[in-house]
């Protein structure tokens, strides 16, 4: 185990491209390079509000004890090895193209070699302005650094590939937010989160490079990103042959995000991971009923482009404007064979993940209809699709009436069911008992592959707001056991959440709709 201040950091990513080293915070365009040297700004009073003690084993770095560690985690301090620096990237933002964005504030401190010999990047979100702030302060506020931080962390226990949060900080500082973009703006605590990731690199990256006709920095880029994160692919056919497998990442992630019922919000190409992981943690949200048009972020409105259901074909719709970006470099006839290979990527292993939810012991062609049956039946009724499948797994073999259907799944109900969706509810359970009946493995293996594709326990919206409120006022009892909790999503041990969403979240800022303030 290494302290934070006594690690020599690595810096491969300053090493090998063009930055702009002047150090200067002014907003400005910073063509021809990659990042801009962005030292973070000191905050008042870093103190130490939360620490992943499991990421830090992994990572071999020791719990900070002393103030001079702490201060690293707010921003107040640089060691002599650190290089911080902010990320030059643009995005296709709500499927409008906007130029160059980069890090507005999130500064890389350097590049930490774990015990295994691993790399991974860590990263101060929340410290200041960098070159790529534009108009805002660089800052992040209490609320959105706790979803952020326990967010990370959940995805990661409930087994969806993600960044990683080390710590989270509080500054002393307030900080002036409109959370609603109302003009209703006031004053929030401030905060930063320690994010960590073998890289932070997006499809904005390489979106940036190309727009610039920057085609030799672009070159060069791929080349380190295929060596560095997809060293088993050599050759001349190594770019098209690793945009083939971002593509295959991006198809996995869309199916995990499906599983567990997780809407990103702002899938915007510069908030798309180049190793298929989740990354930048805004106006997030698990579904509660069960809606496929369901959008957690007030800017998606009315659009609702960003909807739960609508995210595989986002996925797709970002990966054409990698390809695009690529030109460049690969045949386009290459790069549409590619990309056009995601839609059967995704619902093979859509189908299969389904399969598996459903326990059932192989998937075939029939059960492609009753997943489909099974999608319109929750479509219509809006069960709390977590304690829906959770339901699921414990449903009798042998149920005779429609009664008996609606009894068993009650507690996942928002609403009485009408007649005509509990009759749609019992013919899906009457077909669903049909096909479980036919199964070759035993029932218990059936339940304990339920029981491992539906977690139990999500870190719903209206948690996080209850948690933030009480840190807020100094009390950090729920936020702990939330803390807890995140580790066990597959278990019963904290049923004590097992319920559906409350009344009075429905409607609650922060607990139903959020928006990108943060």
């Amino acid at each position: 185990m290494e302290s934070l201040s006594s690690k020599e950091y690595k810096k491969e990513f300053v090493s090998t491209f063009d930055g702009d080293e002047s150090g200067s915070l002014q907003p400005r365009q910073t063509p021809g390079v990659l990042y801009s040297k962005a030292i973070p700004t000191p905050v008042e009073k870093p103190t130490l509000l939360a620490w992943s003690e499991e990421l830090a084993h992994e990572l071999g770095i020791e719990k900070p004890t002393d103030q001079q560690e702490i201060d690293i985690l707010g921003g107040n301090r640089v060691t002599d090895t650190m290089y911080p620096y902010a990320a030059c990237y643009a995005g296709h933002q709500f499927g409008q193209w906007a130029g160059q964005l980069g890090d507005g504030r999130a500064i890389t401190l350097g590049e930490w070699e774990a015990p295994d010999g691993k790399s991974w990047e860590l990263q101060l979100k929340g410290a200041g302005p960098t070159p790529y702030s534009r108009r805002a302060d660089g800052r992040a506020v209490l609320r959105s650094s706790v979803r952020e931080y326990l967010m990370s962390e959940a995805m990661h226990y409930l087994g969806v590939p993600t960044t990683r949060a080390l710590s989270l900080v509080a500054t002393g500082d307030p900080v002036l937010r409109d959370m609603f973009y109302n003009g209703n703006a006031a004053y929030e605590p401030g905060a930063i989160v320690m994010r960590v990731a073998p890289s932070f690199l997006r499809f904005g990256n390489y979106e940036l490079l190309n727009a610039r006709k920057e085609v030799d920095n672009l070159r060069e880029l791929v080349d380190w990103t295929i060596a560095r994160y997809y060293p088993h692919l050599t050759g001349e056919d190594k770019v098209i042959n690793w945009y083939k497998e971002v593509v295959e990442r991006t198809a996995s992630l869309m199916v995990e995000w499906m599983r567990v019922g997780f809407v990103h919000g702002v899938m915007n190409t510069d908030n798309m991971s180049i190793l298929g992981l989740t990354i930048d943690y805004g106006p997030y949200s698990f579904v509660d009923d069960y809606d496929p048009n369901f959008t957690p972020n007030t800017t998606d409105l009315p659009g609702r482009r960003y909807a739960f259901g609508k995210q595989p074909s986002i996925g797709y719709w970002n990966l054409g404007c990698l390809a695009g970006a690529l030109l460049p470099l690969v045949e386009k006839d290459q790069l549409l064979a590619a990309l056009e290979s995601y839609q059967e990527l995704y619902w093979a292993k859509y189908y299969t993940m389904m399969g598996q939810k459903l326990g059932l012991d192989d998937l075939r062609v029939e059960d492609i209809e009753l997943i489909k049956q099974l999608e319109s039946t929750l479509s219509t009724i809006k069960p709390d699709m977590t304690i829906f499948f959770q339901l699921l797994i414990d449903l009798p073999l042998y149920l005779e009436s429609e009664q008996e259907v609606a009894e068993h799944f009650r507690k996942a109900l928002y609403n009485d069911l009408k007649p005509e969706e509990g009759q749609l509810l019992y013919t899906f359970v009457t077909n669903y008992l049909k096909r479980i009946n036919t199964n070759t493995i035993k029932r218990q293996d059936s339940q304990q592959r339920m029981r491992e594709t539906s977690p139990r326990f999500v870190l719903r919206n209206y948690l996080l707001h209850q948690a933030i409120e009480e840190l807020e006022k100094g009390e950090n009892t729920l936020f702990l056991k939330l803390q807890e909790a995140i580790k066990a999503p597959y278990s019963d041990k904290f049923d004590e959440f097992f319920q559906t969403r409350p009344e009075w979240a429905s409607q609650k800022a922060g607990c139903s709709m959020l928006s990108c303030s943060s």
